[in-house]
């Protein structure tokens, strides 16, 4: 790749990374803990990656160590990091009547990782209407719920931030006590208004925008059709094995709604550290596929996930990638086994840095806290706030990698150009 071409990605990249450092300057004032007592640079830094890479690990309760300004901080980086700094940038150039130009193009189109920058005005426009849409009628459900418990300020407030939280899958919540949504397990109304955030949250603008045009289902793009496919299995088998792995111990609700979260969302209606062995599988294996390309959502994505099966199959049944009637091209089938392949490097070297610096912990902990770190989803079993400071920087540069993208990281350096020279062709046995 031509360094031209490379370009907007670096600036994608360095506009989260100068967001997550003004977030971590802001969190960093006495104002934002409303004491004397500052946060200290690591766990404000933990703080603002995790918000901005709408993750929800968190190292301090925000609704507890937090005041109403350091929450307006964290609620603030979350719908930036959700949409994109580049998205809301364009959002503002619009409203205030200006031209974009061809640059801030190119990088909104990195941000909502959109193909061609064709007829952009419109899908910026649209994930305008979307979010706020989605977000009111998420803090109108939530207010329902906790009205009857708290008073109507806090109530409103509590809404307002947890549907941001949840239509942008980050996962944090004003509850106190590092509860998450343990204490409303059995609230139907509340587990399915949030679930339904997370959900359309995590499906992608592009997704929302084709099902909301009244489309047949057969007219759908491929994208879209693989997007609702991956999505509705993985929420129904999610839910089935969780159920089957945890038995009694939990609920039909509470097997959906984790089955929900585990995607890349992190809110939790039951205690991560009681699952079984064969429970933390499940939700990690969820979260480590997560939501779909060009969503709030981390993870490998649905779609690289399904292609990956695909072309498994189509290798050993001796045919074509294809799904739905179409081919799939080879340089989107090579894109997602190298997403795949450097997921798993990034949670290994994580995984390795992690257990030498914690050796109090399991391994199964702090593997657990990795893959939640870079599927930004947000899940603990309860160690996060027990972390020492280089722990928290891995764990930090492992959610920043799962939000950009580890292709696009790896990618974006790259600027030679691709050899004229070609070599002849020898066999390597496999398998």
């Amino acid at each position: 790749m031509h360094s031209k071409e490379l370009k907007p990605r670096r600036l994608f990249v360095l506009g989260f990374f100068v967001v997550i450092l003004a977030g971590t300057a802001l969190l960093m004032l006495p104002v934002s803990t409303g004491t004397d007592e500052c946060l200290s640079f690591f766990d404000s830094l933990f703080m603002a990656t995790s918000a901005v890479c709408v993750t929800g690990l968190a190292t301090i309760d925000p609704g507890t160590g937090l005041s109403v300004f350091g929450q307006a901080v964290m609620m603030g980086l979350i719908q930036v990091g959700g949409l994109g700094i580049t998205s809301i940038g364009v959002m503002v150039i619009m409203s205030a009547g200006g031209k974009i130009s061809m640059g801030n193009q190119k990088l909104a189109k990195e941000s909502l990782n959109l193909n061609s920058g064709k007829g952009l005005k419109n899908v910026i426009k649209s994930v305008a209407h979307v979010t706020v849409a989605f977000e009111f009628g998420g803090a109108v459900c939530s207010f329902i719920t906790f009205y009857g418990d708290f008073s109507p300020e806090k109530a409103v407030w509590l809404s307002c931030f947890h549907s941001i939280a949840a239509f942008n899958n980050a996962g944090f919540d004003l509850l106190g006590d590092f509860k998450s949504l343990t204490d409303y397990h059995a609230d139907v109304w509340l587990c399915c208004s949030t679930s339904g955030l997370i959900i359309f949250g995590g499906l992608g603008f592009f997704v929302i925008k084709e099902l909301i045009s009244g489309k047949t289902p057969r007219k759908w793009s491929l994208h879209t059709k693989v997007v609702i496919t991956m999505t509705v299995a993985l929420i129904i088998g999610g839910t089935l094995f969780l159920k089957a792995t945890e038995g009694g111990d939990i609920s039909w609700l509470e097997a959906y709604f984790q089955s929900v979260s585990s995607r890349t969302a992190g809110f939790a209606s039951i205690s991560m550290g009681n699952l079984s062995k064969a429970g933390l599988m499940v939700i990690m294996l969820l979260m480590f596929i997560g939501a779909s390309s060009g969503s709030t959502g981390g993870g490998i994505k649905t779609t690289t996930m399904f292609i990956l099966v695909k072309k498994a199959m189509s290798t050993v049944f001796n045919g074509n990638c294809t799904a739905y009637k179409r081919e799939i091209p080879e340089n989107v089938v090579t894109k997602s086994f190298m997403v795949f392949l450097l997921a798993i490097a990034v949670i290994f070297i994580g995984t390795f840095a992690v257990c030498m610096m914690e050796p109090d912990f399991t391994f199964e902990q702090i593997l657990f806290e990795v893959v939640s770190g870079f599927s930004t989803t947000g899940f603990s079993t309860g160690i996060t706030p027990e972390l020492c400071d280089g722990s928290k920087v891995v764990l930090s540069a492992a959610m920043f990698t799962g939000r950009v993208g580890p292709l696009t990281l790896a990618t974006i350096w790259l600027s030679r150009a691709k050899p004229q020279i070609s070599y002849s062709q020898e066999e390597i046995n496999i398998g």
